[in-house]
């Protein structure tokens, strides 16, 4: 495909798309609104201190990840898909008149579980979000689709937290956000209308209600799968990786580079943007083809420039604390724009790490099993990011400061990217072969 963005003029593409950036869109707005009134007005919400509960709520939203998404993938492979979907999309919008209502009452209860239902919703909508594209996308439009939906998810998150956090600082906060996020769900349930059918791959499969020995089968069906698993393991890495970054980048603007909610904006603004980037250009650089030589390119990309990140984060402190005259904009000079373009190509690196492994799982799963694939990456991606908090945490409490955590998350990433190759040796061979294959 020589433009990847026809795809969002086509039936099969174009709802599907908008649907889903939307769902993600509202997560955001939803959860930043709410962690923005936990962080500023605590004292008109509950008497637990604020930090607690913004630490705690994220976690509310991951839960239902561990919790239902084998369930989930059992769902959407014995159901038509499209119709999974509008389901969901009427779930959003009864949990976003639960969640009106908690605003506007001040209960935190009501919000706190709006929260676990919308990690509910987006638990449900995973599977079918990526085991859809296979059904309405030839083989070699997978990666421009992908691409297409990873840069939309980015930026809808990027939007989407921007949109949620001056929503809740507004005087009105409560009234403002209770519309903003009906009107953002029911728009998503008028564009699932546009999607087209999905039949059911194997609907003839029992379900299995009960997760925990779900999930435990779908881990053992994987781990046999090698080529499967292994990608699983570094879709996971990924989502550790960016969530070990993104969760102090608000530290990281206010006490290492002393700026302000601006900087964090800026930075998060500059990352997203970049993986959105990196995203669409898979689909020139592979040629249309699935190229896991992309995936290893990516990951030294990741390492290279989160490790100069980490560097010249740390001599911009430097410079500051030399002389308090100075602040980061006034500084401005080699320094700050070196930082952000060290950002905007880590960002696009991440896009060309992520998008070969979706659609390796998309591509070499069995029919009857992408959506339990998707469910059990879902499941591990959950693990990884909480497991990114307690290794924050860890090394935190070694005395080790934001730039050297992204130092250490660089080396760390290096030798994931050596166990991927020595596990799945047909990544290195892939990069190798896309690397003479792009001399000659």
């Amino acid at each position: 495909m020589s433009n990847p963005f026809n795809l969002l003029r086509q039936q099969r593409f174009a709802p599907f798309f908008w649907t889903q950036g939307l769902g993600a869109f509202n997560d955001n707005v939803f959860k930043t609104a709410l962690i923005t009134q936990v962080a500023f007005n605590t004292a008109s919400l509950t008497t637990m201190d604020g930090a607690t509960l913004a630490t705690l709520l994220p976690g509310l939203f991951i839960l239902p990840f561990f919790l239902f998404s084998a369930s989930a993938g059992q769902l959407a492979d014995k159901y038509e898909k499209s119709q999974i979907i509008r389901l969901v999309k009427m779930l959003e919008i009864c949990i976003m008149l639960f969640a009106s209502i908690g605003f506007l009452s001040r209960s935190l209860l009501m919000l706190a579980l709006a929260l676990f239902l919308m990690g509910l919703h987006s638990t449900l909508f995973g599977p079918v979000k990526y085991s859809y594209l296979p059904q309405h996308l030839q083989p070699g439009e997978l990666t421009a689709g992908n691409g297409l939906v990873e840069m939309g998810s980015f930026v809808a998150i990027l939007l989407g937290q921007v949109l949620g956090a001056w929503l809740g600082s507004l005087e009105q906060h409560a009234l403002f956000t209770s519309l903003s996020v009906l009107l953002i769900a029911i728009s998503g349930y008028h564009l699932s209308r546009g999607i087209p059918l999905s039949p059911a791959p194997v609907p003839e499969i029992k379900i299995n209600w009960n997760p925990i020995t779900e999930t435990i089968k779908n881990v053992r069906t994987f781990w046999a799968q090698q080529t499967l698993w292994v990608a699983i393991v570094a879709i996971s890495w990924f989502w550790f990786f960016g969530a070990t970054l993104l969760a102090q980048f608000p530290n990281l603007a206010k006490h290492v580079l002393q700026g302000s909610e601006r900087d964090f904006i800026s930075l998060l603004s500059i990352f997203s943007v970049g993986v959105g980037v990196g995203s669409v250009w898979c689909e020139k650089l592979s040629k249309g083809k699935q190229e896991l030589g992309l995936v290893m390119l990516g990951a030294l990309g990741m390492s290279v420039f989160t490790w100069d990140f980490a560097r010249v984060t740390q001599s911009i402190q430097q410079q500051l604390l030399a002389n308090p005259a100075l602040t980061l904009h006034t500084l401005a000079g080699v320094d700050y724009w070196h930082m952000l373009m060290d950002v905007a190509l880590l960002g696009i690196s991440g896009g060309l790490y992520i998008v070969p492994l979706y659609v390796l799982l998309q591509s070499r799963a069995e029919t009857g099993y992408q959506s339990r694939v998707i469910a059990a990456n879902n499941i591990m991606n959950a693990l990884f990011m909480v497991l990114s908090a307690g290794f924050s945490v860890m090394l935190f409490g070694m005395g080790v400061t934001i730039p050297q955590l992204f130092a250490i998350t660089a080396a760390s990433n290096v030798l994931v990217a050596i166990y991927l190759c020595v596990r799945q040796p047909e990544y290195w061979y892939s990069v190798r072969d896309y690397l003479m294959g792009f001399r000659g």
